[in-house]
């Protein structure tokens, strides 16, 4: 069985000591006699290729295409997008399996958006140089910033000079022995003693450094090494999209200002160019608003001293303290007020996170 399919139980929750859908499966797939059987288009691709890139390249451009048809078309298009997506999120979540197809999507609507607006609005003459040049670079800044981010979250390495010993309390990079197996700090994956505010990810099967969350848009923890690069991502992403959307609505609808725009634009599908250009900008929207979310969220939990993890873990004890609709989740363990928070946030990666890289394996 490959590792990044192996499902192991959840280090906080110290009642479970297997994966129970996992065995339930193995269990009837047994009774059965049914085994998993390779995929026909197996035989034709070469080893460690995910099947589920594919999807994207092939199904988000056809859709764009058939929602510039008509406004109707466009409705229904982009209002089941997101469902679907939403959907295969809600499968892959569940079954704790790595997947690209959230990636390849990302990476490829980005391509694909900047495709159409080389092809479709820059021969408009409405857009000058100087605009082109500014959407690329915050393309290739979005993309290098990404890169860094796909680098690693920071794992939790086992310090061969530290071995478990039982006889009498003792600590080991700042981790104390007695926390070993039983204690709430004690991988039994990894079979390590995990680091203050680490966690296990159950789709990586590691212990990752101050665990944020695992991102399936990135297919990547966010942690301790890379937490910083991925807020850097999403403003980019954010400025850059807005700077586009902005261009496009100038462009198709000149009479229009860019916040009515997108409500009310007369006369925008009686070119097949100009309505898919809109299409495309209602995808963008859509896009753009869930990833503000996301960022809102991500810098409330910063400017807490908070990780995601932390969040649903406090939520689930009842030990949190939720405030506007559940935006700010305070737990009150970490915090040392607004600018201290930001301070040990930037400087996480450098002198505070740097005793933390290995810890003491049994």
């Amino acid at each position: 069985m490959k590792r990044e399919r192996f499902k192991p139980p959840e280090p906080d929750d110290p009642f479970c000591c297997c994966d129970c859908e996992e065995l339930d499966d193995v269990c009837e797939r047994l009774l059965c006699m049914e085994w998993e059987k390779p995929s026909p288009l197996s035989r034709f691709l070469p080893d460690h290729v995910d099947l589920s890139v594919l999807p994207p390249m092939v199904l988000l451009p056809v859709l764009l295409r058939v929602a510039a048809l008509h406004c109707m078309l466009g409705v229904v298009v982009l209002t089941a997008l997101p469902v679907l997506v939403l959907w295969y999120y809600y499968i892959t979540h569940r079954k704790k399996r790595r997947t690209l197809f959230f990636l390849t999507l990302a990476l490829f609507s980005l391509a694909y958006m900047y495709f159409l607006f080389i092809t479709e609005i820059l021969p408009r003459g409405n857009v000058g140089n100087r605009q082109v040049v500014t959407v690329t670079t915050g393309l290739i800044m979005t993309l290098v910033s990404l890169a860094r981010t796909k680098r690693g979250p920071g794992f939790v390495r086992a310090d061969p000079t530290c071995p478990v010993s039982y006889t009498g309390p003792a600590y080991c990079n700042g981790v104390s022995q007695s926390e070993s197996p039983g204690g709430k700090k004690w991988c039994p994956v990894c079979r390590l003693v995990r680091p203050e505010r680490a966690g296990h990810c159950r789709i990586c099967g590691e212990c990752v450094l101050r665990m944020d969350h695992h991102c399936v848009w990135i297919n990547c923890c966010i942690g301790q090494a890379n937490h910083k690069h991925f807020l850097l991502t999403l403003l980019l992403f954010l400025m850059t999209s807005l700077y586009g959307i902005s261009m496009v609505l100038r462009s198709v609808c000149p009479r229009q200002s860019v916040f009515i725009a997108p409500l009310y634009c007369p006369g925008v599908y009686n070119q097949y160019s100009t309505a898919l250009c809109f299409t495309c900008v209602w995808y963008s929207c859509i896009v753009t608003g869930a990833l503000w979310y996301l960022l809102v969220l991500q810098l409330v939990n910063v400017s807490c001293n908070v990780t995601e993890r932390e969040v649903h873990i406090a939520l689930r004890n009842r030990t949190a303290r939720s405030r506007f609709c559940g935006v700010v989740v305070e737990t009150g363990i970490y915090t040392r007020g607004f600018v201290h928070n930001w301070i040990e946030f930037l400087t996480m990666n450098t002198h505070h996170g740097a005793s933390h890289t290995h810890t003491h394996t049994v």
